[in-house]
């Protein structure tokens, strides 16, 4: 009776609020119950936390949170003095080292300039103030150019050992990656279950390709440049005949049985190589470090009688 009392629009609407309103509380009565806020969450609307955020940050110690970047930033700028393309080769030095240190081209040189500077400085401050100024200043660039190539020795020895790693570890690498891809692993599985059984500079090689891979670069171009970073003989060889395989469609499992052989019969050979030439180092140890302490320990007590009866003796 009310609504017709009432024209056809205003009818109208009422209907649809009243609808409305019976649509929303029917929501309400059977949306889940929001969880109560507890006291933090609650304070944390009103109280600005921003100060907590870097808390973990400042449990660190006042050298890495203060020092460290300063000189991160030194080492950068003076990095930056060295031509681009010197620093590429750089950076390819330092990928197959393993990037010690998580040293990148510009804190390398950086730090060998640092270096430089320091031995020279420390030297003339410790002894160069008491010679004469010729001398001191031939021995300060003496030990200049000794700090400039410490670094650079030390980043060989890093490249040489990286090196003999990965060449140890290729042949068992090979015998695992074959047991898993006869298993039925896919050769990307079988590289990452290697990666992750073991933690060498191999292993991390391959984690690395598999995650290029995962990111959309090729199977292939994941492999070869695996084999340029690192520069090892025996692994750009395996590279090499995997792509081929690829290319022809020959099985992996076979190209990986077959060069796990070829890998450890190389080794083998290698090793003997090893215990060949120690026959000749051998030789160099005894002549200058053995022979002449055992002549002294023999021959020493006799050395004294032995000269006094020369002195004894008269000519005729």
């Amino acid at each position: 009776m009310l609504f017709s009392l009432l024209d056809g629009s205003t009818s109208g609407m009422i209907f649809a609020a009243l609808i409305s309103a019976a649509t929303i509380a029917i929501w309400f009565a059977l949306a889940p119950a929001r969880p109560a806020r507890t006291v933090t969450s609650r304070l944390d609307g009103f109280v600005d936390r921003s100060d907590l955020v870097d808390a973990a940050d400042m449990e660190r110690s006042f050298a890495t949170r203060a020092v460290a970047p300063i000189v991160h930033r030194i080492l950068q700028a003076l990095g930056s003095l060295l031509p681009n393309r010197n620093l590429e080769k750089v950076n390819e030095v330092l990928l197959r080292a393993g990037s010690p240190g998580n040293l990148g081209p510009l804190d390398y040189v950086g730090l060998r300039i640092i270096l430089g500077a320091a031995a020279g400085v420390g030297y003339y401050v410790a002894m160069g103030h008491s010679e004469p100024i010729l001398v001191a200043m031939r021995n300060a660039v003496v030990a200049v150019f000794a700090g400039y190539m410490l670094p650079k020795f030390w980043l060989s020895q890093k490249v040489k050992k990286r090196r003999t790693e990965i060449a140890r570890a290729l042949p068992d690498a090979l015998d695992m990656l074959t047991i898993g891809v006869e298993a039925g692993l896919a050769f990307e599985s079988a590289l990452l279950r290697v990666g992750d059984q073991w933690n060498n500079a191999l292993s991390q090689e391959f984690r690395r390709v598999v995650s290029e891979m995962r990111v959309g670069v090729p199977r292939n171009e994941a492999l070869r440049r695996m084999a340029d970073r690192n520069g090892v003989e025996d692994l750009s060889t395996f590279v090499a005949v995997l792509i081929q395989s690829n290319m022809l469609g020959v099985s992996i499992a076979q190209v990986l049985h077959t060069q796990a052989d070829q890998m450890r019969i190389k080794r083998r050979q290698h090793a003997e190589e090893q215990a060949h030439s120690a026959t000749v180092k051998i030789v160099v140890v005894l002549v200058f470090f053995i022979l002449p302490s055992l002549f002294i320990v023999i021959l020493g007590p006799a050395v004294p009688r032995i000269a006094k009866m020369l002195q004894s003796v008269t000519v005729p």
